[in-house]
């Protein structure tokens, strides 16, 4: 591929790894092109060990002079203060490294579901991804998830497994495993080699060749010594014979010349160029996934990550670019990977530093980020989510690459290249930045809907502001959360992603020093009256002057679900003047809004105001309207009222053996099941309707019962009665 000899890169996949490779890696280059950038992705459950593989591959590359630790959180790409509190990666995070003139940015992203709007910005910033899977753990339904988010971003990938140096590790399990998950186009390139039970290094099918790293010394160690490579030995040759003819007749099945399988059956020798150029052509149509086998601790398998990365890698030249609009939606030219095109950058990721504000990740698809440059910052399409449409002129004085969370100054960012802005007052998460005077919008990746609530308050009044100001800072980095100030139960609502989302939402908000305690969440419950009642309003005040005189006799009764509100004026001669019959009906409807009985609007009933009396002076607007209110309540006090509850339709998506349990746990909610649909070889759909106070936890209670493969839609359906065995909340009012 002409994109990848164009730096002069040796292709060197499959074969033993250069020593230019081991030079000093500390600087980065600058990159006036995109051909020599790769921007990978590292995708994987949490735990499968991502970061500490990125940390053995900085180590590798001279960028750090030790791995850090994650108990210690002395990690790059895990510096928030919530991960090291978790222990897990939250936020996805880009590290570059240099690999013979090519600018690697490794892109670590978090594993767990609750984060997956994290990984979703990751793989839209990236070119390829690092699938990652632990020799010691099994290929697990969260693992099947992730591999399923790659195939619908359409990603290149390579499979890396990894803690070679693990007690329990088996490899061949794990290969097996990854083979039967993800497909028959998933295939070794190198088969481990152990000694005394331990795997100390890896046989090249394609080169033939054994890299032996006892004598390479630890990960850990900046420049540790390159592992020996010696030829094979006819006995290790033999037993690899059956795995080395698999992986090329799985590479030159991806072939363009049709002629080379002919060719190998009829027992030609292929040239080691021809199968090694197919083979990076195949990965970078994301048509063929090669496996390679590595241990953080021991080095193993680094080396050899390291030429996967470098050669056989997608650069942006060879990526699609999203869609492009003007800011009225109207579809733009089509953009090409070009630094001399129209500038048009994506923000990935925002984050708070005390010191600088936002800090913006920004993936430049087209045109060149410069320094002191006057550029358009907007952000449409997500008013659903609290983020309103804004678009602003910034002027960039701040333009940095990022190592983790430090930030090194550069002029300019070139077209396939990732940067940091800083001091960006209206950028937000899924922001396009383009030029001033050519302002355009890129579609937005797909962003996970937020489905569990969680209720706030601040400790004091004192409190209310700082958490309005850090819950804006917030949802400015995070589409994933959305701020819902409820109008009826009058409590403030995060809707989180899950429980550890919201744990990290939480901690951040306390960190900014605001001081706040979550509550239970009040589902908004309707009441309507059970019955026909009368009522008797009299509101009369004498105070010297004019007073207040209002008398209204109303009828009310329940009309059928979701008819709304009926008011009939049957008054006979007059005795409630015309103009104050519409305000016994504003005080009516007031009272409604408030409720009779718990303190939630009242719906579907007909009121009839069948009686009353007016005087000449005292009578007014207000007076009848609060005659039209106490009317209300006094009817409602003589009968049963009715508290109605929302139910939501909801489609649950599961994969097939899980579909028992989850209409067993739904009926344990008083679900009612309306259908099952195949879900087009993702497992089973599962239609239902839930009274929505079954569903305040339920995505935590959905991944619990399905190993974290479910997931589930909702939509508002209708209100129902609350059966009586079910205690209702009651608004303070």
């Amino acid at each position: 591929m002409s994109t990848k000899g164009s730096n002069g890169q040796a292709k060197n996949l499959g074969r033993s790894p250069s020593e230019s490779q081991r030079g000093d890696a500390s600087a980065v280059p600058r990159m006036d092109g995109p051909a020599g950038i790769r921007n990978v992705a590292l995708v994987g459950r949490s735990g499968a060990g991502k970061t500490m593989l990125v940390e053995a591959l900085l180590a590798a590359t001279g960028v750090i002079a030790r791995m850090g630790s994650i108990p210690e959180g002395t990690t790059l790409s895990d510096s928030d203060p919530a991960e090291v509190h978790q222990q897990r990666s939250v936020a996805l995070a880009v590290v570059p490294l240099s690999l013979d003139g090519i600018k690697v940015n490794l892109i670590d992203t978090p594993g767990y579901t609750d984060f997956v709007g994290e990984l979703r910005a990751g793989l839209r910033a990236a070119d390829g991804a690092l699938f990652v899977v632990s020799a010691s753990d099994p290929i697990d339904a969260a693992t099947t998830a992730l591999w399923a988010e790659c195939e619908r971003a359409g990603m290149p990938r390579a499979v890396v497994i990894s803690r070679l140096d693990h007690p329990r590790a088996d490899y061949d399990a794990a290969l097996a495993a990854c083979r039967g998950a993800f497909g028959e186009s998933v295939l070794p390139l190198h088969l481990p080699v152990r000694s005394d039970g331990a795997v100390t290094g890896l046989l090249g099918l394609l080169a033939g060749t054994v890299s032996d790293y006892r004598s390479a010394g630890r990960a850990a160690d900046r420049r540790a010594e390159r592992p020996a490579v010696r030829p094979a030995e006819p006995a290790e040759l033999a037993a690899a014979e059956s795995a080395r003819g698999a992986l090329i007749e799985g590479i030159i099945a991806e072939s363009e010349d049709e002629t080379l399988m002919d060719r190998y059956l009829g027992g030609e020798d292929l040239a080691l160029e021809t199968v090694v150029e197919d083979l990076e052509t195949a990965v970078a149509r994301g048509s063929f996934f090669p496996v390679l086998a590595t241990s953080a601790e021991t080095g193993v398998g680094i080396d050899e990550l390291l030429e996967v990365l470098g050669s056989s890698f997608p650069s942006p030249l060879e990526r699609p670019l999203p869609a492009v609009t003007d800011l009225d939606g109207v579809p733009a030219r089509k953009l090409i990977c070009d630094p001399a095109g129209p500038l048009a950058g994506e923000v990935v990721r925002t984050s708070i530093d005390p010191f600088l504000g936002r800090v913006c990740l920004v993936r430049v698809f087209s045109g060149t980020l410069r320094q002191d440059s006057a550029v358009h910052v907007a952000g449409h399409g997500l008013s659903a989510r609290g983020h309103q449409d804004h678009d602003a002129d910034e002027r960039l004085t701040h333009l940095h690459s990022p190592l983790g969370s430090a930030l090194r100054p550069t002029p300019q960012c070139v077209a396939g290249d990732i940067c940091a802005i800083t001091k960006v007052g209206s950028a937000e998460t899924g922001d396009t930045v383009s030029a001033k005077e050519l302002p355009l919008l890129l579609l937005p990746w797909d962003m996970p809907e937020p489905l569990m609530p969680v209720a706030v308050k601040a400790a004091s009044r004192n409190d209310e502001d700082a958490l309005a100001k850090s819950l804006g800072k917030i949802t400015a980095g995070d589409p994933t959360l959305r701020v819902e100030r409820n109008a009826e139960t009058h409590q403030l609502i995060l809707w989180c992603m899950g429980q550890a989302h919201a744990d990290v939402v939480l901690d951040r908000l306390r960190e900014q020093g605001v001081k706040l305690e979550t509550v239970g969440v009040i589902t908004p419950l309707r009441e309507t009256f059970a019955a026909p009642a009368s009522g008797h309003g009299r509101y009369v005040k004498q105070s010297g002057g004019h007073g207040q005189y209002a008398i209204c006799d109303i009828d009310v009764e329940p009309m059928e679900r979701g008819a709304g509100f009926e008011f009939i004026d049957k008054i006979v001669g007059g005795v409630v003047p015309g103009p104050f019959i519409t305000s016994v009906e504003k005080g009516v409807r007031a009272q409604m809004q408030k409720g009779v009985s718990a303190g939630f609007p009242v719906v579907d009933i007909r009121v009839r105001l069948v009686g009353g009396k007016a005087h000449s002076v005292d009578s007014s607007d207000a007076a009848f309207q609060a005659a039209g209110a106490l009317a209300l309540r006094e009817a409602a006090a003589a009968t049963r009222i009715q508290l109605l509850e929302p139910v939501s339709a909801v489609t649950i998506t599961v994969p097939d053996e899980f579909v028992g349990a989850v209409m067993s746990d739904l009926s344990s909610r008083r679900g009612r099941l309306t259908g099952t649909t195949s879900a087009d070889g993702e497992g089973t759909e599962i239609s239902a309707e839930v009274p929505d106070d079954e569903l305040l936890r339920y995505v935590v209670e959905l991944r619990a019962l399905t190993a974290g493969t479910g997931r589930f839609r909702r939509s508002y359906l209708r209100h129902e009665p609350l059966p009586p065995n079910v205690t209702p909340p009651v608004l303070n009012v």
